[in-house]
C-alpha cells in the first residue's frame, strides 16, 4: 500500500508526451500558494526579458516598485525594485514546469534577448529535459519539462516500485512490459 495518489488533476501541468499541449496563460486571481520574489534594479528591463525571453504576462503592477507576472496558474513572480541586486548569480534556482514543445522556443528567445543567458537544454536522470536561464537580476530560473515515460523504462519501474504509475503510462502499458 502506498500514501502516493495520481493528483495529476490538481495541475496545470500537462502529461508527457509528445502531443503535451501547455495551457494557456492562467489570467485568474487566487491565493498564491508559492510565488518567487525577485529584486531588480530595472524593473522596465527586467519585465522585458520576463515577458519576451521567459514567456510570462504581466498580470498586474504598481509603477515603479512591483509587477506581478505569471504564466500557468501556479507560476507567479514578482519583480520588485531594488537599489541594487547581487553580482553574482545565487547558488539557489528556482524551477518552472513547461512542455517540451517549449524548450526550443524558449532558449532561443532568451539567447536572442541575452547570448550568454542560457545554460541547456539538458536531458536528467529524472526524465525531464531543463533549462537554466540567468535573468537581467542575476536570478537563476530552470524551465523543466517532463519527458514521456517509457513503460519497460527503469524510470518506470523505479515508480511503480512505490505505487506511482508514471504519468502517460496505462494498466495496459504496464501489463504489456510486465
Amino acid at each position: 500500500m502506498s500514501d502516493y495518489y495520481n493528483a495529476f488533476e490538481l495541475s496545470p501541468v500537462p502529461a508527457p508526451g509528445p502531443d503535451a499541449v501547455p495551457p494557456e496563460p492562467f489570467r485568474g486571481i487566487y491565493g498564491m500558494p508559492a510565488f518567487a520574489t525577485i529584486p531588480t534594479s530595472d524593473l522596465t528591463a527586467s519585465v522585458d526579458f520576463w515577458v519576451r525571453g521567459l514567456g510570462f504576462f504581466e498580470l498586474f503592477g504598481i509603477p515603479g516598485r512591483l509587477v506581478h507576472l505569471r504564466r500557468w496558474a501556479f507560476q507567479d513572480v514578482l519583480l520588485v525594485s531594488a537599489g541594487s541586486v547581487p553580482e553574482q548569480t545565487p547558488a539557489m534556482s528556482f524551477s518552472f514546469a513547461c512542455v517540451l514543445s517549449q524548450v526550443d522556443t524558449l532558449v532561443e528567445a532568451c539567447r536572442t534577448l541575452r547570448p550568454d543567458s542560457v545554460d541547456g537544454p539538458r536531458d536528467t536522470p529524472w526524465n525531464t529535459r531543463d533549462v537554466a536561464v540567468t535573468t537581467p537580476e542575476n536570478a537563476r530560473i530552470v524551465f523543466t519539462a517532463a519527458k514521456p515515460f517509457d513503460p519497460a523504462s527503469q524510470e518506470a519501474r523505479n515508480l511503480e516500485a512505490i505505487g506511482i504509475t508514471p504519468p502517460g503510462v496505462t494498466h495496459a502499458d504496464r501489463e504489456e512490459h510486465a
